[in-house]
């Protein structure tokens, strides 16, 4: 029996959906009640076990699920309609899915009307009627809008969360014309005058039905055109009528930016710079972030690498490779608020510990230094309600690797709690220095510097796709190019509408009105930034990482030895780093003692050459992938060969070993992934596999990797295409032909933001995980074949055998170390950063040692 909230199912794991005959005796059903419904499936999602809210559980397998409508007559309409979307879900492309969901939708809407009895009195006149989509910050839910001389309407088609939303239109404040997926369909309705939180976001299906509802509604509105425009506001924040908060309010309001739309969620500015202090100083310029230049700007040595990368990018140019405001960005600050929305993004996981919004300072300091993190603020911290600061729900966020478990945000020594924090910083937003110079913030998101030759100059310019009118989604023929731009878009943040086109006038008052502000209370989503980890004697530190890395070019050859008779394939070390395990194309498995530098053991499985090689946690077991089709398990401690997995019709390119689940990549075009129960050495059981995805591709996969939280693969193939798959639900994300010839490597980066990948094509391809989009292109002189990166700089092997150093951004070698006399083949990495070993065509393994 299960104890949860919700069952997610997904339909295209259904084998049968259908009503019970009332002829089947034994089903529950039919013996006492009417208006069931049966689901059988492989795969089910459990959601909030006994109301708590964590991580969804998975249940593989054949089950039966039965649900009892309250309306039994409902029961065969339901089951047609469940039937109608399992096909669309099982159709192979994205566009093709998204047709057939519209067509189904607009077909039930045309079937029902908005229900008159719902008005609020027998003497309303009807004015208008139409079909549309209220938004929400997850999902859009499609029903009917009705306009009477005196409310607005909206009735759910599946009457959630209440049959009829009712707004009177005299309590109508303020209306926007927004768009929505980069089309002018919405509008957003406000009965209050201060605050971010619409009564209501409606999405319409073309644009002559959004026009005439804004219409209707703002005659209720006195002087509603005179007073909503942003020259309006400019002068009564000059004057001091209207504070910097609310003008940066209403700035995100007509610029489009909603709570309710998490692709266009509010932007705030980053104002304090000071988050060591134990008093915060308003007094001193320099306790303020300079509001003249985007974050992106405020390092200049990071900044000097981004304008030599983008002088010589080809066009379209852009300087940054993400955004400053993304879905992804408002999850991050947001997770201890909205966790469910985290959860439904991220397929029923929270990100990585070390990945959260851990601290204030770690934050600031991430956004200075950060390779690819620019992102600026949300307006709660410039509100009264910090709860997103505190881990009021009790969640179980993981643990750091100092093993502290993520609770409250860390706030800096100025400030004595969470809400005196946001006191000080609407003290700081309202601060003099800070009304004589947001005018030049105003200018970079949403005037004259946001496009053009004035953003080049001022450093602030972002890839094409994310300004209004970037691309033109109705000149796009294909429904799946279609959808996967749009998706792209979506996802990976989008620059607010232009309000301003001249230089934005300052605002200088000495004293300012002590202005009363209305909280809003929203809450958001989304692919979560790197926080640094807890400093700590005993274990892992992001700063140790940090000055490795700063370092890597200081690498040193300690010591090497040839091994083999063919090249090296693989290298697995032990925790203790006392044994080196490699493979090779000579067929042979080696242990090798690092300390009596002596091959300690040699192992044959079969004549033909092993690919790669990993040791099981716990140190006990050697696990060892073949070009003979299989997969060999060899125990450390009994010397011998365990078990034998035949998982492929063709050579076994690569294993990962993650969380009891072993994946194998093949040159059979597939890459499957096995849950795995050891089996006991000194009896006749041996290992248990269980298949629990097969992820099929169209030619030879010669490499593959997973990101930090076990959810996302990514896969390479021998003709240049990098796949990236959703492990939970065993679909492809992203197929993208970046490479011409075999990819050699590919992997994440520590944030498993972005996937760096190499191949024979002498490329160094760098894209989002999230959106697919190529951010990078490296050409290098010669193939490399195999890596280590941090996200910005790369220790690569190459085919002549030098180690290379590359300055990702800069896009150039900064260190030659000499290395193998044939191509590096294989590359280990502790994970202090500081020692390496490299394994080469000439059948040598390399130690390598960082000398500081």
């Amino acid at each position: 029996m299960y104890f949860y909230n919700f069952l997610q199912i997904p339909l295209r794991d259904c084998s049968s959906i259908k009503a019970p005959e009332d002829n089947e005796a034994n089903n529950p059903f039919t013996r006492n009640t009417s208006g069931g419904i049966s689901v059988v499936c492989s795969q089910v999602f459990l959601i909030k076990e006994r109301n708590v809210i964590a991580p969804y559980k998975t249940v593989r397998g054949r089950t039966e699920h039965l649900f009892q409508l309250d309306v039994a007559w409902k029961v065969g309409d339901v089951v047609q309609t469940l039937h109608q979307l399992y096909r669309a879900s099982c159709l192979d492309k994205m566009g093709d899915q998204a047709a057939m969901i519209t067509a189904i939708l607009q077909s039930r809407l045309a079937r029902t009307s908005f229900d008159k009895y719902r008005f609020q009195s027998i003497s309303e006149t009807l004015h208008m009627e139409c079909k549309a989509e209220m938004v929400t910050p997850l999902v859009t839910n499609p029903g009917h809008v009705c306009v009477s001389d005196a409310n607005l309407y909206f009735q759910p088609l599946n009457g959630y969360p209440k049959p009829v939303v009712q707004i009177t239109l005299q309590n109508v404040r303020r209306i926007y014309k927004r768009r929505h997926g980069l089309m002018p369909l919405g509008l957003e309705v406000f009965c209050t005058e201060n605050d971010l939180c619409s009564d209501i976001y409606l999405k319409f299906y073309n644009c002559q039905d959004r026009d005439e509802v804004y219409r209707l509604i703002a005659k209720y509105i006195e002087n509603h055109i005179a007073e909503h425009t942003a020259e309006s506001y400019v002068l009564q924040w000059q004057r001091g009528h209207i504070s910097n908060y609310q003008y940066l309010l209403h700035l995100n309001n007509l610029a489009d930016r909603s709570c309710n739309d998490l692709s266009q969620y509010p932007v705030f500015p980053w104002i304090i710079a000071d988050y060591s202090s134990s008093v915060l100083d308003l007094t001193k310029p320099e306790t303020f972030r300079d509001l003249s230049k985007p974050v992106g700007a405020l390092n200049k040595e990071r900044l000097d690498r981004l304008v030599t990368r983008y002088q010589e990018m080809p066009e379209p140019k852009f300087m940054y490779g993400s955004h400053y405001s993304s879905p992804g960005y408002v999850l991050f600050y947001l997770v201890r608020v909205a966790p469910e929305y985290m959860l439904c993004l991220q397929n029923g996981k929270f990100d990585h510990a070390d990945r959260m919004f851990n601290s204030i300072a770690e934050t600031w300091k991430n956004c200075l230094d950060g390779a690819t993190d620019f992102k600026e603020l949300i307006p709660e911290f410039y509100e009264n309600d910090s709860s997103f600061l505190v881990n009021s729900l009790k969640l179980d966020l993981g643990k750091r690797q100092g093993g502290k478990m993520v609770e409250d945000v860390e706030l800096p020594p100025w400030a004595s709690g969470p809400d005196d924090f946001l006191q000080k910083c609407q003290e700081a937003l309202e601060s003099p220095y800070v009304s004589e110079h947001l005018h030049e913030w105003i200018d970079i998101i949403f005037g004259y510097k946001q496009k053009g030759s004035e953003a080049v100059a001022a450093h602030n310019v972002f890839h094409p796709l994310t300004y209004e009118g970037g691309v033109d989604l109705n000149s796009i023929m294909d429904p799946n190019e279609k959808v996967a731009l749009l998706t792209q878009i979506l996802e990976f943040g989008q620059t607010p509408k232009q309000l301003f086109t001249t230089p934005h006038p300052q605002r200088k008052i000495q004293k300012l009105k002590s202005l009363s502000r209305t909280s809003s209370h929203s809450t958001s989503i989304a692919e979560s930034p790197v926080s640094p980890n807890e400093e700590s004697f005993e274990d892992l530190t992001e700063e140790s990482i940090t000055l490795a890395w700063n370092n890597i070019a200081k690498l040193k050859l300690d010591t090497q030895c040839k091994i083999h008779k063919e090249a090296i394939t693989g290298i697995a070390v032990t925790c203790n780093g006392s044994s080196v395990f490699t493979t090779s194309q000579d067929s042979t498995l080696k242990m090798f003692s690092k300390d009596s530098k002596t091959i300690q053991r040699s192992v044959s499985f079969s004549n033909m050459a092993l690919s790669s090689c990993l040791i099981l946690p716990g140190d006990t077991t050697v696990i060892t992938s073949s070009w003979d089709n299989h997969i060999y398990f060899y125990s450390i401690a009994f010397g011998r060969q365990q078990d034998v997995l035949l998982g492929h019709d063709d050579a076994v390119s690569k294993i990962c070993w993650r969380d009891g689940r072993l994946f194998s990549a093949s040159w059979d075009s597939t890459v499957k992934v096995w849950h795995c129960v050891p089996g006991e050495t000194l009896s006749n059981k041996k290992h248990h596999f269980e298949l629990l995805a097969h992820l099929e591709h169209d030619v030879s996969v010669n490499t593959m990797d997973l990101n930090a939280t076990n959810t996302i693969l990514a896969s390479g193939t021998k003709e240049g295409t990098i796949s990236v798959w959703d492990v939970t639900t065993a679909t492809v994300l992203h197929q993208l032909p970046h490479h011409s010839g075999t990819v050699f490597h590919a992997a994440f980066s520590p944030d498993s933001r972005h996937l760096l990948s190499t191949g024979e094509d002498c490329c160094f391809k760098v894209i989002d995980v999230q959106t697919g989009m190529l951010v990078s292109s490296v050409t290098t002189e010669e193939p490399q074949r195999c890596f280590k990166w941090d996200g910005n700089t790369i220790l690569s092997g190459s085919q002549s055998g030098e180690l290379l150093i590359w300055d990702l951004l800069g896009g150039k070698v900064t260190e030659r170390i000499k290395g193998h006399t044939g191509a590096v083949m294989s590359i280990w990495m502790n994970e202090q950063c500081n020692s390496v070993i490299t394994g080469g065509e000439d059948k040598q393994i390399m130690f390598w040692k960082l000398q500081y």
